[in-house]
């Protein structure tokens, strides 16, 4: 089982007052919504940082193709200090 940390999320007062009213059942399944919601966001961020690992690879890939080596990055890098 998973440990479970209390949130505040603010809403308009009618939905405060309807969520003050529900069952304890309507308020699990809210909880649970907003639980899947909020998963979904660490999932985006997850996938984000996978793509930009990908298209690092590939333009690395790339460059090294092309004929710059690490010492030419660092050459190149050095130029502008």
């Amino acid at each position: 089982m998973s440990i479970t940390k209390e949130i505040t999320v603010k809403v308009p007062s009618d939905l405060a007052e309807a969520y003050s009213r529900a069952t304890d059942s309507q308020r699990q399944q809210i909880e649970a919504k907003i639980g899947v919601m909020l998963t979904g966001l660490i999932s985006d961020k997850k996938d984000t940082i996978a793509l930009i690992k990908q298209q690092m690879n590939e333009i690395s890939s790339e460059a090294t193709a092309n004929g710059l080596t690490p010492e030419i990055l660092e050459s190149i890098l050095n130029e502008n200090r």
